[in-house]
C-alpha cells in the first residue's frame, strides 16, 4: 500500500489541508494519506501550539467522512523534536510492508536541503510536492530530481496562523475550517486569548 505522509501541526487543521489531502488521495498515485499530527516542529515556537491530543482530535473530526484520509499521531511516541527521517525509520519498522512517500508545499521543497538527512529521504522516498506561493529561491535541482513529483494542485492559501489570529480578534472564519472543527474550537473558546 502507497501511502503518503502529509505532516504538520495542524494548529488548527483547516479547509486547505483537506483540499491538498484530498487532491492527493485522489490525482496522485497514493493510496492513503496519513496526516501525521507534529507534536512539536523544530522550526516553530512551541508556545503557540495547543495540545498534541487536542490538535488530533480536530483532525479526527476533520478527516472522519474522508476515508483515505487518516489522522496519524506516530510522533506522539518518538522522541522530541521530530525529524521526518526519524519517523520514517520507525514507520517502516511498524509497517514494513508500507511504502512511504513525503507530501510537502514547494516553499518546503526550498529548505529541504537544511533537513536532517534530506539525502537519505531523497534517495529512498518519493516526495509529492503540491505549488504554494513563497519567497526564497527555487531549487531547480530538487524540483527536477527523479523522486521529486510536483502535482498540479489547486492552490491553497489559507495558514492556520491567520486562523488563529483572526478568532482572537474576533472574526468569523468559519468557512476556512470544516463545520465540526470549527464547533470544536468555538465550544473550546480555543485561539480566543
Amino acid at each position: 500500500m502507497k501511502i503518503g505522509l502529509y505532516f504538520g501541526t495542524y494548529n488548527p487543521i483547516h479547509v486547505g489541508h483537506l483540499i491538498i489531502a484530498n487532491h492527493m488521495a485522489e490525482f496522485a498515485d497514493l493510496d492513503q494519506i496519513w496526516m501525521v499530527v507534529t507534536p512539536h516542529n523544530p522550526l516553530k515556537k512551541k508556545a503557540t501550539l495547543l495540545d498534541d491530543h487536542q490538535r488530533l482530535e480536530m483532525v479526527y473530526l476533520a478527516t472522519e467522512d474522508y476515508p483515505k484520509i487518516n489522522p496519524s499521531d506516530i510522533e506522539f511516541k518518538l522522541p522530541q523534536p521530530n525529524y521526518t527521517v526519524n519517523t520514517l525509520v520507525h514507520l517502516h519498522e511498524k509497517y514494513p510492508t508500507h511504502d512511504f512517500s513525503l507530501i510537502m508545499g514547494e516553499d518546503n521543497l526550498k529548505t529541504l536541503h537544511k533537513w536532517k538527512n534530506y539525502e537519505v529521504l531523497l534517495e529512498h522516498y518519493d516526495i509529492y510536492v503540491y505549488p504554494r506561493i513563497s519567497e526564497g529561491e527555487e531549487n531547480i535541482e530538487l524540483k527536477s530530481h527523479p523522486k521529486v513529483h510536483i502535482i498540479d494542485a489547486p492552490i491553497v492559501e489559507i495558514s492556520s496562523t491567520f486562523i488563529r489570529n483572526s478568532i482572537k480578534e474576533g472574526k468569523n472564519i468559519q468557512p476556512l475550517l470544516p463545520p465540526k472543527v470549527w464547533d470544536y474550537i468555538d465550544h473550546n473558546n480555543f485561539y480566543k486569548k
